[in-house]
């Protein structure tokens, strides 16, 4: 279970990654396009605030991915509670947030995984 349980940690981690690398993406790419030359007034303005709006939700979905990721690989008993509420969101989001929230909700509410996570941390 000590694997399974680094591997979604480390599989959180990479997936809160791609979030912010997509937040990156769109806060550039709306930051561009108001930088079109011969636009109306207002156009740029506009695309600024579409730019900040969804790169800032990006970057808050993806941050709480990456910590419940780290917590995970830590043996934090709250970040098994996070990712398990994580998990149960990201259900939505096929087809690779359905795959990894349910492989998630199947290791996290293992009886093992939680005797795990309440007792002290082995020993590296």
């Amino acid at each position: 279970m000590q694997d399974h349980i680094k591997v979604i940690g480390i599989l959180w981690v990479i997936f809160g990654a791609l979030s912010l690398c997509l937040a990156l993406f769109a806060f550039l790419f709306f930051f561009g396009v108001a930088q079109i030359p011969n636009v109306e007034e207002v156009g740029p303005g506009v695309l600024r605030i579409i730019g900040l709006v969804v790169s800032s939700f990006l970057a808050l979905i993806g941050l709480p991915k990456i910590a419940g990721g780290l917590g995970l690989i830590q043996h934090k008993e709250w970040a098994r509670i996070l990712m398990l509420v994580i998990s149960f969101i990201s259900l939505v989001n096929f087809p690779f947030g359905t795959a990894l929230g349910v492989y998630s909700m199947i290791v996290l509410f293992n009886p093992e995984t939680v005797r795990m996570f309440q007792s002290p941390p082995p020993p590296k």
